[in-house]
């Protein structure tokens, strides 16, 4: 059994408004496959159209959120997990709050006068673009975080996971928590997230890695991350071990890198290890929202309990596996890990 409230994640609550659509759809509003922005003015009517849509599903999500939910899933302990965010005093922030309580999460929010935040998820063929319309989730203060209910939360966590997309919100709660982190010895980790925060918010991003243990990413962000630093090199297992040496100085420094299909990639101690993924057929994939999200979770769920390199990455390869064969961030009621 696993203490509560053991794992802590901060970031953006979106309520996930999901639908197939074809490639006029991606053309008429300028979006790409495998990709996360935030909306701007043109993509605004975008929300509407995707609620009128027969196929239409909403489900409770933000990138931390989605790992949090899933971590809490896979330790199936009440209360394992807790978050932090925004959200807005409007239908769709009750339905997060009863989402969250639904799925044993701890939920704590900021409840402001803005509308809750929306993602629109756009799938085509199994793949998905995330258009963020953040909302009330640009809100989020630190006289929040620091109100001694929740500074509770983040006394009580012992691991604390944090998105990239975050650093566009509170940059200064993020490192309230990593210092914390810091100075108690906790396990502090983040992901790179999308290539426009390693592009657009590299000094924010930079400050925060000083304070991680682990990061977290995908491929093509990896490669973003290394073009912007003028790093010189495409090689993922290059940046993975070069990004694993910028992290805190802790016994742990680790950098995992997904890949789809191919390998995920852990660099630790100046080495490079590559752990097969579960492959699926492509009739099988859903969608692959929330896969990133989901995998991280997995693997957070096992670091919690102390268990091996190897354990963690198999149980986010599981985790991502189950999410990808279901639409949204969604799973069974019990996992079937062993």
């Amino acid at each position: 059994m696993v203490s509560e409230g053991i794992l802590l994640g901060m970031g953006n609550p979106l309520l996930d408004i999901s639908s197939p659509v074809d490639e006029e759809f991606l053309k008429k509003y300028e979006i790409q496959l495998n990709n996360a922005i935030i909306a701007d003015e043109k993509h605004l009517p975008m929300y509407d159209e995707l609620a009128a849509k027969p196929t239409v599903e909403y489900i409770a999500g933000g990138a931390t959120q989605n790992t949090i939910r899933v971590a809490q899933w896979m330790l199936q302990t009440p209360g394992a997990t807790s978050y932090m965010g925004s959200i807005g005093k409007d239908k769709y922030g009750e339905e997060m709050k009863k989402n969250a309580q639904a799925y044993g999460v701890n939920a704590h929010y900021y409840e402001v006068d803005v509308p809750t935040g929306t993602c629109a998820v756009c799938v085509t063929g199994g793949e998905r673009s995330l258009v963020a319309n953040l909302a009330a989730a640009n809100h989020y203060k630190p006289e929040h975080l620091t109100r001694p209910e929740n500074w509770a939360l983040v006394e009580k966590a012992k691991y604390i996971y944090i998105a990239g997309f975050f650093l566009t919100v509170s940059p200064e709660s993020i490192m309230l928590v990593a210092e914390h982190a810091a100075k108690n010895n906790k396990v502090f980790s983040m992901n790179l997230s999308a290539t426009f925060i390693c592009e657009f918010y590299t000094k924010a991003q930079n400050d925060a890695l000083k304070f991680c243990d682990y990061i977290f990413g995908n491929e093509t962000e990896a490669k973003k991350y290394a073009e912007v630093h003028k790093w010189e090199t495409g090689n993922v297992e290059e940046i993975a071990l070069k990004l694993a040496a910028l992290l805190k100085e802790s016994g742990r420094k680790t950098a995992v890198i997904t890949q789809g299909a191919d390998p995920v990639i852990v660099a630790h101690d100046g080495k490079v290890t590559k752990y097969p993924v579960i492959l699926l057929p492509q009739e099988k994939i859903v969608d692959t929202n929330g896969a990133g999200d989901a995998f991280v979770g997995g693997f957070l769920s096992q670091l919690v309990q102390e268990k091996s390199m190897e354990e963690c990455v198999r149980a986010g390869c599981y985790a991502a596996n189950v999410i990808i064969q279901r639409s949204g961030c969604t799973y069974p009621e019990k996992p079937d890990f062993n």
